[in-house]
């Protein structure tokens, strides 16, 4: 297959030696990729995002925090044991009761920033759409 510039290619092979050896000089190492490759993961699920939304501010139990989210125990389990093991969240134990609260707002923060840039993109799109005669989705 022929590369084409038209397809984001180099249509010929030529290596800018010096761009090379600093891009490479800036890349950060392949283990500390891996690890925020391994927290994108955690985060890409949409059960877990709605964890973090749900503690922001409060501390709740398992069972209000199942009920609030509309999910069962066991799959909120799951989604609690990833968050867990990432730091964004914690819990307490008061008798019968396991409390869950954000650990680290960080995490809250990242998603909110990406929510916050997905729901303007759509808000573009949706305007540009209305300037154009076109019906919004």
């Amino acid at each position: 297959m022929k590369r084409r510039v038209e397809d984001g290619l180099c249509e010929i092979d030529s290596v800018d030696s010096a761009s090379v050896e600093e891009a490479r000089a800036a890349l950060p190492r392949r283990t500390v990729l891996q690890q925020v490759a391994e927290a994108f993961k955690v985060l890409a699920h949409p059960n877990r995002l709605r964890v973090l939304e749900a503690l922001d501010g409060r501390e709740l139990c398992v069972c209000d925090l199942s009920t609030t989210l509309d999910v069962s125990m066991s799959t909120l389990s799951q989604q609690l044991r990833e968050l867990r093991r990432l730091g964004a969240i914690r819990y307490r134990v008061s008798g019968k009761f396991a409390y869950y609260s954000l650990a680290d707002r960080f995490w809250l923060e990242l998603v909110r920033s990406a929510r916050e840039r997905l729901d303007g993109d759509a808000a573009v799109a949706e305007s540009v759409g209305d300037k154009a005669g076109k019906p919004r989705r």
